[in-house]
């Protein structure tokens, strides 16, 4: 538990560039064992107290940075020895705000009826330490899973609540990135209108949002022209922005309201108390070798307990998708199926007299056939950098198709080579996104909790947006989790609000746009025109989405092999290259995290009938077929490569592989995606 209190990690984003943002230099090496240094100044009203002589022996505990291209990521020495109450202990701690503490510090700590210690302080509430169990827990009003926009938004609009009322409610978020903003990736052309509403002074707060949109451009795509269509996107009053910068400054703000944040421990497992309500979750153990023995560093993972629990762990959320089997929350909701894409994305740095900041581009047709719905954009940010990716439906055929050479086919094209010529990527990361809209959503309502943001699914896919109304979920949720603790309502009201929110509105009128594509990209055009431009999303009756992604893969005897032409390592790149740009890192020696149901599966089937689709559609060559001492090919799992984007949990096309979180902080590491 202890150790779950030291910040793994915290990225000099969240502050201005080229500073070391609220870290004072002298608490980047702090030395915990001296017992005379008690009287530490934590920047908030917190305290956490208690006498000396109940633990009278002292461990050491360090906290220093280590510098990584995207921030300082905190390494710790921790020296406990935990048992029952009248234990030996040792701790320091160090809040992702910045704050200080020791066991010096403690005062008013008793022992409730239930074994649990209470101590008064952090940020507000009290909370409850248990040592009955080997997992060493701590209790809190709301426990957020996730710190994306919709996690850090519930986060925040708890706490405006708790001001306007003068009560007092403890939220923590728990995110399974090294940093805030670590796992972050999307477009992003940003609609404000939910930070209006969360933040009305977002503009005077120094938010990362200063590029207006400019030009707004729609082309359809040959191999060798790009033919300009009038353009369905309204962006006026939008924002070219990277979101993985907006939710750091998202989560300093909520820092200041009195959030706890903890990067770098991943939530994996759903806590359920004898009624089979949610009370909480678990993080993994750390320091499990793949063998499944504990190495030197091995240490228990945490229980988190909240009298409520949100979870916004973005698009196909591992302990979300648990969920929802288990409370039936898609039929409860008289949902489809959800249905995805996945982006990948390259961040570039290119000549002045190139840039144009707030110019948007978006395309449709080539280098995709004419079955495969998507497309790609491009933005261009500031600082002379641009955005440029590939969207690709999930639902696709040909179980040949690469998305990501696709996408290196895409910068070859006529229209695109002469912005990225003299240029250089930044950046590269890949993430999968919702598209079933209207008709997917579940009831987000479950015993104990909620789902919010693209762990239910919100996106607008005609907008090609999904933050806003990510942000305004966790805000409604918010609203329903504060009536619950503080004013005896039910969780349920949540569900209400939604429906009468302009999210609804949105979803509802953009309903009929994506499943319009099933018929094919002619047809697909023409039925969206029709919605947009005469209809305006009235259509009389509401389209269904045709088979889930992992059933729409036909066989490959059935289908044409694609050949993809060799990188040039100037426009186009290698899988190595680009992984290398994602910053993606985990811990080799540890069980691999993408777990297959039934080991057989990959040879048997997915080799044999479907050309072992799991290499292609892997944007980070995690799948790879090799041959073993006989000469057969045998699928190896390079799990260390993974970018988190869930691809291969969606597309397999025997749902053999099930992806589970990895050790915390384990993963990519985007600073401007």
């Amino acid at each position: 538990m202890f150790r779950f209190l030291l910040i793994s990690s915290k990225s000099n984003s969240l502050r201005k560039p080229n500073s070391t943002s609220s870290y004072a230099l002298s608490n980047l090496h702090t030395n915990l064992c001296d017992s005379s240094s008690s009287t530490l100044s934590p920047q908030s009203s917190s305290h956490i107290s208690s006498s000396p002589s109940t633990y009278p022996t002292h461990h050491c505990n360090f906290i220093y940075p280590t510098k990584t291209p995207n921030g300082y990521s905190f390494s710790h020495r921790l020296g406990r020895s935990f048992s029952s109450f009248g234990s030996q202990i040792g701790f320091g701690q160090v809040f992702s705000s910045g704050y200080r503490l020791n066991y010096e510090n403690f005062r008013s700590c008793e022992e409730n009826g239930c074994g649990f210690l209470r101590f008064q302080g952090f940020v507000g509430g009290l909370r409850r330490f248990s040592s009955e169990s080997a997992r060493e827990s701590m209790e809190y009003d709301v426990v957020i899973v996730g710190a994306g926009p919709a996690g850090l938004s519930a986060a925040i609009r708890l706490k405006q609540l708790c001001r306007e009322k003068g009560v007092d409610i403890s939220v923590c978020v728990v995110e399974k990135g090294a940093e805030v903003g670590a796992h972050i990736l999307s477009g992003n052309v940003f609609e404000p209108r939910a930070l209006d509403e969360l933040l009305p002074q977002w503009k005077q707060e120094e938010a990362p949002i200063s590029v207006p949109v400019s030009s707004d451009k729609f082309w359809f795509l040959t191999k060798s022209r790009a033919i300009s269509l009038p353009c369905p996107f309204d962006n006026k009053g939008n924002y070219v922005i990277s979101l993985s910068q907006l939710v750091r400054w998202m989560g300093m703000k909520a820092e200041e309201l009195g959030v706890e944040i903890y990067p770098g421990f991943a939530a994996s497992e759903i806590l359920y108390d004898a009624n089979d309500k949610v009370i909480g979750i678990a993080t993994n153990d750390m320091g499990v070798a793949k063998d499944g023995s504990k190495k030197e560093n091995y240490q228990h993972g945490v229980e988190l307990k909240g009298c409520l629990v949100l979870l916004s762990e973005g698009c196909r959320g591992s302990l979300s998708e648990k969920i929802m089997k288990k409370y039936k929350l898609r039929e409860k909701g008289h949902a489809q199926h959800q249905t995805y894409a996945l982006g990948i994305k390259e961040v570039w740095e290119i000549e002045e007299g190139k840039h144009n900041p707030g110019a948007v581009v978006h395309t449709l047709g080539w280098p995709l056939d004419q079955k495969t719905y998507g497309g790609s954009f491009l933005y261009h940010l500031k600082d002379r950098q641009i955005a440029i990716g590939i969207v690709v439906s999930l639902n696709y055929h040909n179980p040949f198709l690469n998305p990501y050479e696709e996408f290196q086919k895409l910068k070859h094209h006529p229209a695109i080579i002469p912005l990225l010529e003299g240029g250089s990527v930044l950046e590269y990361g890949a993430r999968t996104l919702n598209e079933g809209g209207y008709q997917s959503i579940p009831y987000p309502v479950f015993p104990g909790g909620a789902i919010i943001g693209c762990s239910a699914g919100f996106l607008n896919v005609p907008k090609i947006k999904g933050t806003h109304t990510a942000m305004k979920s966790g805000m409604l949720a918010a609203e329903a989790t504060f009536g619950v603790l503080h004013e005896g309502s039910n969780m349920e009201t949540y569900w209400d609000a939604l429906q009468k929110s302009w999210i609804w509105e949105e979803l509802y009128g953009a309903r009929n746009y994506r499943p319009a594509f099933e018929y094919g990209l002619i047809p697909g055009l023409a039925m969206s025109a029709l919605e947009h431009y005469i209809l305006k999303g009235r259509l009389p009756f509401t389209l269904k989405h045709g088979k889930p992604d992992h059933e729409a893969t036909m066989v490959a005897k059935l289908c044409s092999p694609i050949q993809y032409p060799k990188p040039d390592g100037v426009l186009s790149f290698d899988v190595p290259t680009s992984l290398h740009r994602s910053n993606t890192n985990h811990e080799h020696d540890q069980p691999a995290h993408l777990c297959l149901r039934d080991p057989k599966i990959p040879e048997l089937v997915n080799l044999p009938d479907y050309a072992a689709p799991e290499s292609r559609y892997c944007p980070a060559r995690v799948y790879e077929y090799i041959p073993d001492e006989k000469n057969q090919l045998k699928l190896q799992v390079n799990a260390q490569n993974c970018l988190h984007c869930k691809a291969c949990d969606i597309k397999d096309p025997k749902q053999n592989i099930e992806w589970t979180v990895p050790e915390g902080g384990g993963g990519p590491g985007y600073s401007v995606m």
